[in-house]
This record gives C-alpha cells, structure tokens and sequence, in this order.
C-alpha cells in the first residue's frame, strides 16, 4: 500500500497546476491509479472526477489488452478528440495514469510536453523512497 502525506500530494498538485493548468492551460487534471482511485484531483468543476477516474482506468487497461492482441507490449499514451474537449492519458512510472482535459485551441504536441514536464517534475520531486519502487 502507497500513503502519501499531504506535503507530498501538495507537491503533486503543484506540478500539475503550474505547468498543466497554467502553462498548458488544461481543464483540469487527474493523477489516478490503475484501479481508477483518484489520487490528485485539480481544475476540475462541475465535473464526477471518481466515474472519470474509473472509466479512465478501464478505458487504459482495454487499450493495453488490444495493444497485447497487435503484438505491442503496451499503450503508453492515449489521446481522444472531441469537438469542444480532448482527453489525454499518459502512464506515470508503473502504477498511475495521468489524465490531462484541454480544449481544442491547445495543439497535442504543446501538451505532449508539458505532461513531459509534469511527469519529470513528478519523478525529480516526489520521486524518492517509498514511491521510488512504484515509479
């Protein structure tokens, strides 16, 4: 079992707001498990962020499965156009989808690398002892 303390979430949080939110201008962020159990949360309003994480989780976890059935290993990303929204999954380390909702006026290579970015301030920040196994 992962515990994080609130110091770490913090951290977390504040990675995903400065360069998601702000730099990205995302719609809101989720940092989930494969489970689907919400572990950051930001940006979001109006929005049912725990069946948002839970179909995002099994939403990964089929794609992986098709991604077995053509011979690939996995699926590390996944990306969704909408017409208003799209929707951006990227695996963080073993154990954690990052979900990223932004609007249509936002180009998929800028987000590309702020996820990037996100994942390496994770990784460089957070990243230390307990959470070293998992990522």
């Amino acid at each position: 079992m992962l515990i994080l303390d609130l110091e770490e979430l913090q951290k977390i949080s504040d990675c995903i707001e400065k360069n998601l939110l702000k730099a990205a201008n995302a719609s809101g962020v989720l940092l989930i498990d494969m489970g689907g159990n919400v572990i950051v949360d930001v940006g979001f309003e109006n929005v049912d962020v725990t069946s948002l994480a839970a179909l995002s989780a099994a939403n990964f976890a089929a794609m992986s499965e098709i991604a077995k059935l053509i011979g690939e290993t996995e699926f590390s990303l996944l990306f969704h156009k909408g017409k208003q929204d799209n929707i951006y999954f990227t695996k963080m380390g073993r154990s954690f989808i990052l979900v990223t909702v932004f609007g249509n006026d936002i180009s998929l290579g800028l987000m590309r690398l702020k996820v990037s970015d996100v994942k390496r301030g994770i990784e460089e920040e957070i990243v230390s002892g307990k959470l070293k196994e998992i990522f």
